[in-house]
């Protein structure tokens, strides 16, 4: 499977031009059955991540473009009557596909932002009283602007949460834009790739991930790191268990593709700010860098080998 690991990385990386870090970051994250958001200014390369994961993982893929009037129907589908059958049938929307490509998803209202979450909190749909299930694996990866940006609405903190990882890409650095501004233009690169696995391979790669040894010194740790955000005066948001849950989560699959069986503490610093910055985050840390301090300071309150001694 490691092989399968580094196929997947190498295709996405021949198009994602240096950035590394957030690419093993992002498959993590899928292979960690969870969900992703992927935030930077316009132009970065957020949906040509998407994109390129989605067609390297060989799943049934479709894009919605994210806008003001963008209805909670057009993404999950609708009934309409059939007067010939004189039933109503099913329109079925982009979100019965395996992976969901949300586009610009904080352009939308919050109620058809809300049309997501129980697809991604349960992999099914509710319509007009009758729950469909939708196909395996399922990942919504979304991206969104930041706040900042006129015509942006914030996702609710239910919404944020039904994401394992929030990522950020980032300026290049000059080798990888100079790489870039002299290639050919990545969308029609991203067309000519082929799936580097199928779907049979990527669910046996999920099995082996929920495999991985987790310690009980390193869910005691992770208990810690979630109290110290719990304590009065904690600059951010306390994080609750199912943080705690994505965050075992995410560092099975970071060992898994560091050819692991096991967790180690270094794991969980490693997606420590992935996974919990954006649930850490307030109003008061959600500009700048601050956001990021606040999920290093948490890091620092716990002493690794003593957790609850801090």
């Amino acid at each position: 499977m490691q092989s399968l690991v580094s196929a997947i990385l190498a295709q996405v990386g021949g198009i994602v031009l240096g950035k590394p870090q957030e690419i093993r970051l992002a498959l993590a994250c899928l292979l960690a059955k969870g969900h992703i958001l992927i935030e930077d200014l316009p132009g970065m390369g957020k949906t040509t991540l998407a994109q390129v994961l989605a067609k390297t993982l060989g799943l049934s893929y479709q894009r919605t473009q994210f806008t003001s009037d963008l209805l909670p129907a057009d993404v999950i589908g609708i009934s309409i009557f059939n007067p010939e059958s004189k039933k109503f049938e099913l329109h079925q929307g982009p979100i019965f596909n395996q992976v969901v490509l949300s586009d610009e998803i904080n352009r939308a209202s919050p109620k058809t932002q809300s049309a997501l979450l129980e697809a991604m909190e349960e992999h099914q749909v509710s319509i007009d009283g009758t729950t469909y299930v939708l196909p395996q694996p399922f990942f919504v990866i979304a991206t969104q602007n930041p706040l900042i940006h006129a015509g942006t609405y914030p996702l609710p903190e239910s919404q944020l949460d039904r994401f394992m990882m929030r990522i950020s890409l980032g300026f290049p650095d000059i080798a990888a834009e100079k790489q870039i501004l002299m290639s050919e233009s990545s969308h029609d690169s991203y067309k000519k790739l082929q799936p580097c696995v199928d779907t049979s391979k990527l669910i046996a790669m999920q099995s082996m991930v929920s495999q991985v040894t987790v310690s009980d010194n390193i869910i005691e740790y992770v208990i810690a790191l979630n109290h110290v955000s719990r304590r009065q005066g904690f600059a951010g948001r306390p994080l609750s268990p199912r943080a705690g849950q994505a965050l075992v989560s995410a560092a099975k699959a970071w060992a898994f593709m560091a050819e692991r069986t096991y967790v180690i503490p270094e794991d969980i610093q490693t997606v420590f700010g992935a996974v919990c910055q954006h649930r850490l985050e307030s109003a008061a840390t959600r500009f700048g860098d601050h956001a990021e301090k606040v999920s290093n300071q948490v890091i620092a309150q716990v002493n690794v080998l003593n957790p609850f001694n801090t």
